[in-house]
């Protein structure tokens, strides 16, 4: 029988009602999972679930946390063939992402999952997403960081959450799922990244100082200015469509250029889910790719934002960063 070890970090899946809303309470979901009549049905693989402490809602997670969850993966690496992290949906995709990037040589599947509805609820979403994380990273060879939530397989650096209510949270925009689930099981195997050779070595982050800001109608050159002072090192600039934006009066390509040559990396994404970055596709796009800026082509602002954490903390030149923003590492890009 396969092993599946599950890290319990908090989120929605195990919290009560408060005073002020939902809120994380300790050994909630132990309680009432470790309790339910299918636990230890042969369906299921041997597992074991250790929770964090302090549980946090996901709002509130940060580098450090990710870096406690691959610790604890390297720690047992050898002794499970699988992992689930149950995880908040608020900021799952960008621990998922961001794990993606910090487990090179990775050969076993890391599962996140939850639920939008708690387990103290008798409607929740959580007892099928669990089962189903689970039995997916005990059964199937997925060598990846993925999100499985309400029937889908997801890659996790190619996952975003589109829905704040529906049990389909999370949708990966510019990839095809990994695998459904509904009577059975299904996982696209031509679609799995292979087995890469080597052992698994454990990447932390949380040392650079990366940041995001989204353009708007009438936004002035100085709120970009501001967030491109020292220490930033790499921003990550949500623009329209295919990476356009105000260009016109040459203040906002002029503050780009000059945080480039400071040794600033500025990479565009859209504000559209689907499609990708094209910096030639309109004068509006090109002027920021002539004032040093990359294109962050068809990834999430999730994937786009921990890879670049990820090459910057590699300790490597600013070229190579943006040389290897564009190459895919982890499948995080078409």
């Amino acid at each position: 029988m396969s092993r599946v070890f599950v890290a319990y970090t908090g989120g929605t899946i195990g919290m009560v009602p408060g005073a002020g809303g939902f809120v994380p309470k300790p050994g909630e979901f132990l309680d009432i999972f470790n309790h339910l009549d299918f636990v230890g049905a042969p369906e299921l693989p041997d597992f074991v679930i250790e929770e964090f402490d302090p549980i946090l809602d996901s709002a509130n997670m940060r580098p450090t946390d990710w870096n406690r969850i691959a610790s604890i993966i390297e720690e047992k690496y050898t002794e499970f063939d699988g992992f689930v992290v149950l995880h908040g949906t608020d900021t799952m995709a960008y621990t998922a992402s961001a794990l993606s990037f910090m487990l090179e040589g990775l050969r076993k599947p890391v599962i996140l999952t939850g639920s939008q509805i708690p387990l103290c609820r008798i409607r929740s979403d959580g007892y099928r997403n669990v089962v189903e994380a689970m039995t997916l990273a005990g059964d199937y060879s997925i060598p990846e960081v993925c999100i499985h939530f309400g029937g889908r397989l997801l890659r996790g650096n190619r996952a975003t959450k589109v829905s704040s209510a529906a049990l389909k949270a999370f949708d990966s925009p510019n990839f095809p799922f990994l695998g459904r689930v509904a009577t059975g099981f299904k996982v696209r195997d031509d679609l799995v990244r292979r087995s890469p050779h080597g052992a698994l070595k454990v990447h932390s982050l949380g040392r650079s100082r990366v940041g995001a800001l989204r353009i708007f109608p009438g936004m002035e050159a100085e709120i970009l200015e501001n967030i491109l002072r020292p220490p930033l090192q790499g921003l990550v600039l949500e623009c329209y469509g295919v990476g356009n934006a105000p260009v016109q009066d040459g203040k906002i390509p002029a503050v780009i250029e000059s945080a480039c040559r400071r040794g600033v990396v500025v990479a565009i994404a859209s504000q559209c889910s689907d499609g990708t970055v094209d910096l030639g596709g309109y004068a509006t796009s090109s002027a920021l790719a002539q004032a040093g800026a990359i294109s962050g082509l068809d990834m999430t602002v999730e994937a786009l934002m921990t890879k670049m954490m990820y090459l910057i903390e590699l300790g490597l030149p600013t070229d190579q960063v943006k040389y290897r923003l564009g190459v895919s590492l982890r499948g995080e890009l078409s």
